[in-house]
């Protein structure tokens, strides 16, 4: 029975109502910003994509340090569906900082290549002179979900994050520099799985919250090279596992 025919103020009614305002506001929200964003992106940068569906990942998520684990954690074990093992990254060429110096200006400021106008982080827990195991952050959506996570791992070329309990997905993500001979290249790994089944249907069935996903990251992957002082380089590189459940 549709939401409207259900007897005002009786529970089922309030509930099918929620979930049905809850739905409409994400889809409208993330359908919204990906026309924007992706009539920008598909114009001007080239994406190099790639999937694969396989049985086992060959390249399971660190384990999370049993000190930094506790029931608000959202490891990918505790979500839905498959799991989506991405790949995001950019080479970044003619820039004047290294992957040391380059990972401690974005420890301290993580939305210095942020897409603000999608997502903006804030932190929660932990001093603000710099990012330590167990400090916690909330990435800011204008949708009806934020994003908290905690620092689970804090090295000079990386850190990385697990997804606390109401987070879209459930998992971790590693930002990272890696050096090469001429060139430096900036990338971002997730391991995650929808958090639930709503968030799964949006996910991997109309594929909305996935292609927002993605272009976020690929914004963050574009911005970082100019952080770095360098350029972009032959586009962004995304590659995705999904893992059967």
């Amino acid at each position: 029975m549709p939401a409207s025919l259900l007897p005002a103020g009786s529970a089922k009614g309030n509930e099918m109502a929620e979930i049905t305002g809850r739905v409409t506001l994400l889809t409208g929200w993330l359908l919204g910003m990906a026309l924007v964003s992706w009539r920008y992106l598909w114009q001007t940068t080239p994406l190099h994509r790639s999937e694969v569906r396989v049985r086992t990942d060959e390249r399971p998520s660190p384990e999370i340090p049993r000190e930094l684990r506790d029931e608000r954690c959202q490891p990918e074990a505790a979500g839905v569906g498959e799991l989506y093992h991405r790949l995001f990254s950019v080479r970044i060429e003619d820039g004047v900082r290294g992957p040391a110096e380059l990972m401690e200006q974005v420890k301290e400021n993580l939305n210095c290549a942020a897409p603000t106008e999608v997502a903006r982080f804030y932190k929660t827990s932990g001093e603000t002179d710099a990012m330590r195991l167990g400090d916690e952050f909330v990435v800011r959506m204008p949708g009806p979900w934020d994003g908290p996570v905690r620092v689970v791992a804090c090295e000079p070329d990386r850190f990385r994050f697990v997804t606390l309990q109401g987070h879209l997905e459930a998992g971790q993500i590693e930002f990272r520099a890696v050096p090469g001979d001429d060139h430096l290249r900036f990338e971002i790994e997730t391991w995650a799985r929808p958090s639930s089944g709503l968030v799964n249907l949006l996910y991997a069935q109309l594929r909305l919250a996935k292609e927002m996903q993605l272009n976020m990251w690929v914004r963050y992957c574009l911005s970082i090279a100019g952080v770095c002082g360098g350029r972009a380089s032959g586009g962004v590189t995304i590659e995705t596992r999904r893992v059967l459940a």
